[in-house]
């Protein structure tokens, strides 16, 4: 099993440290229990404060550790929740997480933050050089602070080396879902999504967008292009119009391309549309067309058929296997019945 660590700070929202620790105990267990099936759980989650003591959240409700920062000595994954809304006193007041998130980082564990708490790696100079994004109130003070981190408060979820950053206080369940989908795949993501009666991470909306999961790397030219991609997917885009956005030949800039994400830039556009088709079946009842249309492809055909080689169903198939709407909803009891 995945060990998951959820850091606890004084003045922060409750639903931050809340929603990730149900997530991820839920990942497995809670929609198998709902519908018969075996529970098979895949994280292990462990809630800290940096001193082990009660933490005052900034609504009237006080969260209780189990431990303290210093009792864990190596964890998968840590998930640090929001702050309190000054920054300089929060990152005061929680000194000791700085060089302990280093280490974490350095003994190969994956760190999630969010919202204010996106602070504490930027601190750490985990975050120097990659992306990130924070609350948008938080965006300019950040971008003063830690000059050297890329902030791209436009963005509700980013991921770098192994660093992952929500935007708002929701996203905190986004970010979570997105992590469990990571590392345990699609459908354990989406049957936690569904027992807890919450949705799957936003792949795309309006003002914000969700990086594709793909291998870190520090390929900045190929940053930039999966950027550009990724704002532009539902367009006609040409590997000789991205290249030359970027300074390179379109051989070089294929190539360098594969080498950074695993993937072709073709296949990566694919993938980008199949994802936002995946969350439109689940989460609407838009005709099958009119998605297509939406993430790029007027050939509903041939849309169709990429849906089927990339998930193994068509459309329709997958919208009532994995829609929201296809949840089973038990019948109302019959007075009288046995």
């Amino acid at each position: 099993m995945i060990d998951v660590t959820v850091v606890l700070l004084s003045s922060g929202l409750a639903s931050t440290a809340v929603g990730p620790v149900e997530v991820f105990f839920s990942a497995g267990t809670f929609w198998n229990t709902c519908v018969g099936d075996t529970p098979h759980a895949r994280f292990t989650v462990r809630a800290v404060s940096v001193d082990r003591e009660p933490v005052r959240c900034l609504s009237p409700l006080t969260l209780s550790p189990s431990q303290s920062i210093a009792d864990v000595e190596k964890t998968d994954l840590v998930f640090v929740q929001t702050g309190g809304l000054d920054v300089e006193a929060m990152l005061e007041n929680h000194a000791e997480l700085v060089p302990w998130l280093q280490a974490q980082h350095g003994a190969g564990a994956y760190i999630a933050a969010v919202c204010t708490g996106v602070a504490f790696p930027a601190a750490a100079g985990l975050l120097d050089g990659l992306r990130a994004t924070t609350h948008w109130a938080s965006a300019e003070e950040y971008a003063r602070l830690f000059p050297k981190v890329r902030w791209q408060p436009e963005y509700i979820i980013t991921e770098d080396e192994r660093i992952f950053c929500g935007g708002g206080v929701n996203s905190a369940t986004d970010l979570a879902l997105y992590l469990v989908e990571k590392f345990c795949g699609h459908r354990v993501a989406l049957n936690a999504a569904k027992a807890l009666l919450v949705d799957m991470p936003r792949v795309y909306q309006s003002g914000y967008a969700l990086l594709p999961l793909s291998p870190p790397h520090s390929d900045d030219k190929i940053r930039d292009a999966e950027t550009y991609i990724q704002a532009n997917f539902r367009e006609e885009l040409r590997i000789n119009d991205i290249a030359d956005r970027v300074g390179m030949s379109p051989r070089n800039f294929t190539r360098r391309f594969k080498s950074a994400t695993g993937k072709l830039p073709g296949a990566y556009l694919q993938e980008l549309r199949i994802a936002a088709a995946r969350e439109r079946l689940e989460n609407n009842r838009d005709s099958v067309q009119a998605i297509a249309r939406d993430v790029g492809y007027e050939d509903v055909a041939f849309f169709r058929r990429l849906f089927k080689r990339r998930t193994g169903m068509v459309p329709g198939e997958y919208r009532s296997r994995f829609g929201l709407r296809a949840m089973p909803v038990p019948e109302p009891a019959v007075p009288g019945a046995i």
